[in-house]
């Protein structure tokens, strides 16, 4: 079954490396990856394992940025895809009600139709409208998955003019809140069921963007790889409710990323 308008239906890292990139992701996270067969780029699909069944879901690519894209200031980065009934009404929409284009909207042989924006804010992420009937696991909306992203996750400049704008363009809705005090409120997001949450900025995390949280076998392991593979951890792990914890870090080439996961003592 097609998944919903407004669904998280793919990742993508943007890297100046992938093989280094690629080596550093499966010490944290078990990932296997296959070459796209798109001709003149590397693009790799990334896979996760199911511990129950043994089979193996697309979550996401790995992309190599070229030396046009770096010029025209692209950095590594984890960019998330939402899926759309149509790719080229939803860009016409996003653009009238201050949104920005960073890539036309451009068809992928087999895959769909994809095009690159901003929020009003200046946030970026895809929308695409896939021609796979398959519901995308990518973002794992039915239970805990090793591997899949867990959590979306929006610091924004503006989460009131944030909402508007998602909630109108993708049927969002709020699901409740969490004060934070001096960090302000922590909002979540319900679409077919909680897919993550909304939050302002702060002096650490100055910068509008989204943070996608994969889900690791234990956090104090991947951690521990994180620091062993030449990554950084910027904080973390920090219990969170319901007994997760979370950690965010930095890639050796420079990509914020973040984890979730259990704790075996």
């Amino acid at each position: 079954m097609r998944n919903r308008h407004g669904e998280f239906i793919w990742y993508e890292l943007l890297t100046d490396n992938c093989d280094a990139a690629f080596s550093f992701y499966r010490a944290l996270l078990g990932w296997q990856a296959t070459d796209s067969g798109q001709a003149g780029m590397d693009y790799r699909i990334l896979h996760a394992q199911d511990k129950d069944s043994g089979e193996y879901h697309d979550i996401g690519g790995l992309m190599q940025l070229t030396d046009e894209m770096k010029q025209g200031g692209a950095r590594p980065l984890w960019l998330g895809y939402i899926g759309v009934d149509d790719v080229d009404q939803t860009l016409a929409r996003i653009l009238a009600t201050g949104g920005q284009l960073q890539m036309p909207a451009r068809d992928i042989p087999r895959g769909g139709r994809i095009a690159m924006v901003t929020d009003p804010q200046g946030t970026p992420f895809y929308v695409m409208g896939s021609l796979s009937d398959e519901t995308s696991l990518a973002f794992a909306f039915d239970k805990p998955r090793v591997g899949h992203c867990a959590w979306n996750e929006l610091v924004t400049t503006d989460p009131e003019a944030a909402k508007n704008f998602y909630f109108t363009e993708f049927g969002w809705s709020k699901d409740g809140e969490l004060e934070m005090g001096p960090m302000g409120v922590y909002e979540f997001i319900r679409h077919n069921g909680v897919i993550g949450a909304l939050m302002p900025t702060t002096d650490a995390t100055p910068t509008p963007m989204w943070h996608y949280y994969f889900r690791c076998v234990d956090i104090d392991d991947a951690c521990e790889a994180t620091i062993k593979n030449g990554g950084r951890i910027l904080n973390g792990p920090d219990e969170i409710p319901g007994g997760d914890f979370i950690a965010r870090g930095i890639d050796p080439q420079g990509a914020l990323f973040a984890l979730v996961g259990t704790r075996r003592a």
